[in-house]
């Protein structure tokens, strides 16, 4: 999934949600949403309604794809940068032996610093990408590690501690030294910027050069999707993550699992797709991925499905390395039914979409379209997750055999869960009958847009024949429009009467107030997730600024939208809900045409003039009106633990837990799946 092949995992853009209803009742009402809160994050936890329905086949099934998952969770650690296992075991050892007190006020910074780095899977912020550093001193760092346990501190072979500590100091405590693990900045070498661990020791230049030998078009796989590019002896080489090479300890425990899950898959079509996926990842092959991309996309009547693999690239500036993730799932049966609804009608859409006739495709092949419950989330998946999942990346792949389209909908549920009556709406909303309308409509609105956006979005459109593939057209704006292209797609049609017709909605008040919340959040309550001054770099975050203030530039002397002011507040107002409509449509043309053509100066100069400057003074107020609610911008989740009911070895029935701490969960994690060395 991704911003440049299809988006995968549309991160939840929902400050909107916040404070609407939501008609699923929570299973179990003694069952707790939220659990624990530090620095700007929200931990909660959802529920698995329907695993005790299912079979001991299929709770073995998901025990093992479990177990598959974390077995991975090192490597997201060491993708997101080169020193994270260093730091996270620092962390875990601390934590877990430190023998001094934990109840002063420098313990308090240093938990809330291990939290975050648990968080974001590494040093780097899950959603800005900036680097933070521990609000404690070094010296008071310096005597935790000290007072830990040394067999647990992950020292180099015969380093001293205060070696150690020397060695570690400008990791952790200097905000200057590797500060950004993706940076986007424009006219830069965001390859050499960039701290994440896809390169070592090339710049942008050579890795566009590297890859441009490789062909981009037609049945070729994602190339460079799964290595580490560098130097050896001057020479650029690829470093292949599989088992017996980079990352294989953590691979070949993934590998253990996936064999064991072959063993007990529900149909001979999900046998086939896990088999794939094992000789992928023995291989490194990435047409083998492909194998298994098609086979995985042909097998819809599982009810147990998985996402394993290197998919998403937002963390890569190019677009081109795939981040370590895994979704394991169950089918939710009845909120099935309404994005199944959508998918059936793909033709349709595509046919009406408002593109240039040869932007559209003619024949859209099988998108299966589901609603799912999650079970278990791994890898850049957590603890930060997605709301919706469109996959495969590839667009050959997709074009010839389709691609499945998921909404995660116990994910949903628990984020509107925690949401409610936070003052979110009362705040921001310009009016009464906008508030009551987002009261009422706002949660299926968000729903829909999602679906759509995946389901429709990034199965929409079709590159010219001869055109390289966006991540080599496109460059670093790829991600950006392509989430940008899927989300016009969505606000074209959440307009549109079909939808009414379709009976997924009841009327088009659920399309206003879509438009209502996702101009809002464009225009500047997404503004929250920023410090004050800084530009936008997140791909969905430039993706809705972009699309917002776009239509709101173009629509100005019509006051299609604008900015109001009462009490000295600033509002967002839709006047027009029709022609807003058409200006959607009309920049999900150029955004299509730009894909399809190729045309980097067009994409650059959009993204660059609507997507990335922020209007500083409004900005302040946002921030300043947003903390008098102390609400948290970000929210991730514990996840449910799987335990097996074994007699005589052999597993008799799977139970699922759910724990409360993300602190134990995480140190739990730590000693069970820290298979990985340090890499350097």
């Amino acid at each position: 999934m991704k911003a440049l092949k299809t988006s995968g995992l549309l991160l939840l853009a929902g400050l909107l949600l916040a404070g609407c209803s939501d008609k699923k009742e929570n299973k179990g009402p003694d069952f707790e949403v939220n659990a624990e809160s530090f620095a700007d994050l929200q931990v909660l936890r959802y529920q698995v309604p329907g695993f005790e329905e299912l079979s001991l086949q299929q709770k073995t099934l998901a025990y093992y794809l479990y177990e598959a998952a974390l077995a991975g969770r090192d490597i997201i650690y060491d993708q997101r940068g080169k020193h994270n296992l260093t730091i996270r075991k620092t962390v875990d050892a601390i934590f877990d032996s430190f023998k001094g007190s934990k109840t002063d006020e420098d313990w308090k910074h240093f938990q809330t610093y291990a939290g975050r780095v648990w968080f974001s899977n590494g040093i780097f912020h899950h959603y800005s990408n900036d680097k933070f550093v521990p609000e404690c001193s070094f010296a008071y760092f310096s005597e935790l590690v000290k007072n830990s346990n040394p067999k647990q501190l992950p020292l180099e072979e015969g380093e001293t501690i205060e070696a150690f500590l020397k060695r570690i100091q400008p990791l952790i405590f200097d905000p200057q030294y590797q500060s950004k693990m993706v940076d986007l900045a424009e006219g830069k070498d965001n390859i050499a910027r960039s701290a994440n661990n896809f390169y070592e020791g090339v710049s942008q230049q050579e890795v566009e050069q590297f890859y441009a030998q490789y062909p981009s078009s037609g049945e070729q796989p994602e190339w460079g999707l799964n290595s580490k590019l560098t130097k050896e002896n001057g020479k650029l080489i690829e470093k292949v993550w599989k088992s017996g090479a980079m990352y294989g300890p953590a691979i070949d425990k993934i590998i253990y699992w996936l064999e064991k899950a072959v063993t007990v898959a529900e149909n001979e079509q999900q046998k086939t797709a896990l088999t794939l996926l094992v000789e992928y990842y023995k291989t490194g092959d990435l047409k083998k991925w492909d194998e298994y991309n098609i086979a995985w996309v042909a097998d819809t009547s599982s009810r147990i499905d998985v996402v394993n693999g290197f998919v998403e690239v937002y963390n890569d500036a190019l677009g081109i390395k795939g981040s370590y993730e895994s979704v394991v799932s169950l089918k939710d049966l009845e909120a099935t039914k309404r994005i199944k609804a959508i998918a059936d009608q793909a033709q349709w859409f595509e046919d009406h979409t408002p593109l240039m006739p040869e932007h559209k495709k003619k024949n859209v092949k099988g998108i299966s379209a589901k609603a799912i419950t999650v079970i278990i989330e791994g890898g850049d998946a957590a603890p930060n997750t997605p709301i919706g999942i469109n996959l495969p990346n590839s667009d050959w792949v997709r074009k010839e055999h389709g691609s499945k389209s998921v909404s995660l909908s116990n994910i949903i549920h628990a984020y509107n869960e925690s949401s409610k009556g936070n003052g979110f709406l009362d705040e921001f909303v310009v009016d009464k009958a906008t508030g009551d309308r987002l009261a009422q409509y706002g949660s299926l609105a968000s729903d829909l847009h999602t679906d759509m956006h995946e389901c429709i979005g990034h199965a929409s459109g079709q590159i010219n024949p001869g055109i390289g593939t966006p991540d080599k057209t496109l460059k670093s704006y790829a991600s950006c429009l392509e989430e940008a292209r899927a989300d016009l797609v969505g606000l074209y049609f959440i307009m549109d009467p079909k939808l009414v017709e379709l009976g997924v909605m009841p009327s088009l008040e659920v399309g206003k107030a879509e438009y209502d919340s996702y101009m809002m959040n464009g225009l500047f309550t997404q503004l929250t997730r920023l410090k004050l001054g800084d530009n936008i770099e997140e791909a969905h975050m430039r993706n809705r600024a972009l699309n917002a203030y776009w239509v709101y530039e173009k629509g100005k002397d019509q006051k299609i939208v604008e900015f109001v002011t009462k009490e000295g507040k600033t509002y967002v107002k839709v006047n027009d809900y029709e022609k807003l409509r058409g200006l959607f449509g009309e920049l999900l043309k150029e955004i299509q045409r730009i894909k399809s053509e190729g045309d980097y100066e067009a994409g650059k100069k959009l993204v660059e003039n609507y997507g990335v400057k922020v209007d500083q003074p409004l900005h302040k107020e946002v921030l300043e009106r947003y903390a008098k609610l102390n609400i948290k911008p970000y929210k991730g989740f514990i996840q449910p633990r799987l335990v097996p009911i074994l007699e005589e070895g052999e597993i008799v029935d799977v139970k699922l837990e759910y724990p409360h701490s993300f602190y134990n969960q995480m140190i739990e994690y730590g000693k069970k799946y820290g298979t990985l060395p340090m890499y350097n």
